[in-house]
């Protein structure tokens, strides 16, 4: 009797081992596949950011023209109106690839035009108040740097940068 109880006992861990098994093959089979669903979710998310890194008609992100394929425009201090009535003083500067295949056709242009880039820029300017200037002047630079690539028509010029920076009102 003794013996048997011992075998029962057997028979039950055995039991236990193998439902053991069976959970944990399927706790596995339902983590791996929310674990590919995780990755493809992280894997969307870094094409997204990468994409915000990345300007277009470049190859690569921003900072991927060197400084020796770059040219910088200093438009000077300019002081422009916001939309609260305030105003912005600063000084803004336009680098430009010189490697770009529009740089040739427009480089002339940027010295020439300083007058009708900086009204662009001042309507540009106008859309924000003194607070989104202080706390988004990286939105204010890519909204400038839009608005003079749309006026070229290109997008030679690269970057936009604003020093210098007083907000009153």
């Amino acid at each position: 009797m003794d013996e048997m109880k011992k075998n029962l006992l057997t028979v039950l861990i055995l039991a236990l081992l193998i439902v053991n098994i069976v959970l944990t093959s399927v706790m596995m089979i339902s983590v791996t596949g929310t674990n590919k669903k995780t990755a493809s979710l992280v894997g969307n998310i870094a094409s997204a950011m990468n994409l915000e890194l990345t300007m277009p008609g470049q190859d690569g992100p921003a900072g991927a023209v060197s400084l020796a394929d770059t040219e910088v425009h200093d438009l000077g201090k300019m002081t422009m109106l916001l939309k609260d009535g305030g105003y912005l003083v600063c000084t803004i500067s336009l680098s430009v690839n010189t490697k770009h295949d529009d740089y040739s056709k427009y480089k002339d242009s940027v010295e020439t035009s300083a007058n009708v880039i900086k009204d662009s820029i001042g309507s540009v300017v106008l859309q924000y108040t003194s607070e989104d200037c202080s706390s988004n002047l990286e939105t204010l630079k890519a909204d400038i740097l839009s608005s003079v690539q749309a006026l070229f028509q290109s997008d030679f010029i690269y970057q936009v940068a604003v020093s210098e920076v007083q907000i009153g009102g």
